[in-house]
């Protein structure tokens, strides 16, 4: 199966050279250093235990244009990131290419053969000004629900944190051809990748905890068992997923696990920095719209209050905002000892 990974971080890079080492053919669609250190060694994995892996029979350019069509493009970039790279996909496209959608939160297809009052309705926060659905035909899309975290931690090189489960799901709920195709390839890699008749409760339950905890971590600059095991914050996660969850059965979707349950799982994570706190820490841009923005416009949608969601996206947006303003990122480091310790600052970022 020839498969495009668009997007060859952490993520795409684990799929790519698994897949890859598994005999399917893969072209990472990358850039800068990553793009040319993949160019000459391929993609290096870590895995949990310290294995390391080597895809070196890999494609890669940042061209899409001149990798040609392929059966299968794993959509790999974050939320903010489709939009501008949505018009060149098509040159990775033929009329049965599959597009494979890997974002965080709720996607720009959410209400696509959705059925009900809203069916086909855009979701603004995803797709603000209906690029992705002019560029992209809704009808070449599998959805799919990432749960392993990972890092790229220098160009052409990933560690893997824990998990290896990507669900899989066809808007409508059907088992298509297609879908038990991208399963089967996936599972031959390595990895679980269950079909799922209803992913959009897939897409909740993670986002349940995303657009909680990754906010909160943000602006406490906290891990996972720091928010969990702080009464204060473990409360405010609560709500916000009480909140979430409201919407949610609203829209028809059942979630198959207690908000105890759920919160209990990200405090056995332990002291991990969500991404958005990653994100914040290195000055990139966070996924603040596909993560709240959109659940704050579901919420309106369906008449549901979000007052705990609302407080929390107002702060988050304020703090990118400014951090997109001074070109800054934003950590807490030790202060020497003996001296008084510093306030946080925005720093300005370093390429």
């Amino acid at each position: 199966m020839r498969i495009a990974v668009v997007g060859a971080g952490a993520i795409g890079g684990y799929l790519g050279a698994k897949l890859a080492l598994a005999g399917e053919t893969v072209t990472f669609i990358a850039r800068g250093s990553n793009l040319e250190a993949i160019k000459a060694h391929g993609m290096r994995l870590i895995l949990e235990d310290g294995t390391e892996l080597q895809a070196g029979q890999v494609l890669a350019t940042e061209v899409m244009a001149e990798a040609g069509v392929h059966e299968v493009v794993l959509l790999t970039v974050k939320a903010h990131q489709v939009a501008p790279i949505a018009a060149g996909l098509r040159h990775l496209c033929d009329a049965h290419t599959t597009i494979v959608t890997m974002q965080n939160g709720i996607p720009w297809w959410y209400f696509h053969r959705h059925g009900g009052e809203f069916a086909g309705k855009s979701v603004r926060a995803a797709d603000p000004d209906g690029t992705i659905a002019r560029d992209i035909d809704p009808a070449r899309v599998v959805g799919c629900v990432v749960y392993p975290a990972a890092n790229l931690i220098a160009p052409g090189v990933v560690r893997v944190v824990e998990g290896n489960r990507f669900s899989l799901g066809e808007p409508d709920g059907s088992a298509t051809p297609r879908v038990q195709a991208i399963s089967a390839a996936l599972t031959k890699a390595g990895f679980k990748a269950p079909v799922t008749d209803d992913i959009r409760a897939e897409i909740w339950l993670k986002l349940w905890g995303n657009l909680s905890f990754n906010p909160i971590s943000a602006l406490a600059h906290a891990t996972l068992v720091d928010i969990c095991q702080f009464q204060l914050t473990r409360d405010l996660a609560m709500q916000m997923m009480r909140e979430a969850q409201a919407i949610a059965g609203k829209l028809g979707v059942t979630f198959r696990v207690s908000i105890e349950r759920r919160i209990a799982g990200a405090e056995r994570v332990g002291a991990h920095k969500t991404s958005m706190l990653q994100d914040i820490e290195h000055g990139r841009p966070i996924e603040l719209d596909a993560l709240l923005g959109s659940v704050v416009e579901l919420g309106a949608l369906t008449q549901t209050p979000t007052p705990h969601i609302d407080a929390v996206y107002a702060c988050t947006a304020l703090l990118a905002k400014a951090l997109a303003t001074q070109h800054g990122r934003l950590q807490i480091t030790h202060a020497a000892v003996g001296q008084q310790s510093p306030s946080p600052q925005i720093n300005p970022s370093h390429p």
